[in-house]
């Protein structure tokens, strides 16, 4: 466990992409007579190099963030700077980002709606080498994060199994086209549609056309254009079967 002269403040280096965040945290923490703000960075690459050369005891780690994000920056500074603890500080609330904070080697994760008085003792606790969570959080954390993993493998499997014409609907959807206009420009009847459209849901092995688009979007068999999430859900109701 760390050692330190009862004057010598706790010192932190703040990772945030958006500066103004950052330097009021700075502002409010340095409120705190136990710590000191050392650096306020905007960026991944730029808080390992703070942490490589000021050594502090704390970084605040942003997730998002330009160039290096907050889980790869975690990772460099926990294998290569001894002595400095991150911890996560994000706008995200999905605990599985706790499990992925900790396997990177973060002290913990916090959200950035946490209390002032909240962030400044869980500073402290990770500078004593406190645990910021129970054991079990990490665990059923870790649990998500493995079984999400896992079912993010059998997708991508599951993706490469749509046709170019499956592709091509979902693709249309994703445009916000109506079942209508899809089944003319692509000459077939609505209901050879919906024999497409239910062999994309049954090959994805999810529950809606937005799930399957969604699904194609994000392993980049579908591309975005200027369609509001409303549109897409209003496809939903659209009569295809």
């Amino acid at each position: 466990m760390p050692t330190r002269e009862t004057h010598e403040p706790i010192t932190v280096v703040i990772a945030d992409d958006h500066r103004s965040f950052g330097e009021a945290l700075e502002v409010a923490l340095d409120q705190e007579d136990d710590l000191r703000v050392i650096e306020v960075v905007t960026d991944g690459q730029s808080a390992i190099d703070s942490a490589s050369k000021e050594h502090p005891d704390i970084v605040l780690m942003d997730l998002q963030m330009p160039g290096v994000d907050g889980i790869e920056a975690t990772r460099r500074i926990h294998d290569e700077t001894a002595g400095t603890s991150v911890i996560i500080l994000s706008g995200q609330t999905d605990d599985i980002a706790l499990a992925r904070a900790i396997q990177a080697g973060a002290r913990g994760y916090l959200t950035k709606t946490e209390a002032l008085d909240g962030l400044a003792d869980a500073i402290r606790r990770a500078y004593r080498g406190e645990p910021l969570h129970t054991s079990t959080e990490v665990e059923e954390s870790l649990k998500r994060l493995r079984h999400r993993r896992a079912h993010d493998g059998n997708l991508a499997q599951r993706i490469e199994r749509l046709t170019p014409r499956e592709l091509e609907i979902l693709q249309r959807m994703a445009n916000g086209d109506t079942p209508e206009k899809i089944a003319v420009d692509l000459s077939m009847s609505k209901h050879t549609l919906r024999t497409h459209t239910q062999n994309v849901l049954t090959k994805l092995a999810v529950h809606s056309k937005l799930d399957a688009i969604v699904a194609a979007i994000r392993y980049g068999k579908v591309h975005t254009v200027d369609v509001t999430p409303d549109d897409l859900e209003a496809s939903e109701t659209d009569e295809l079967g």
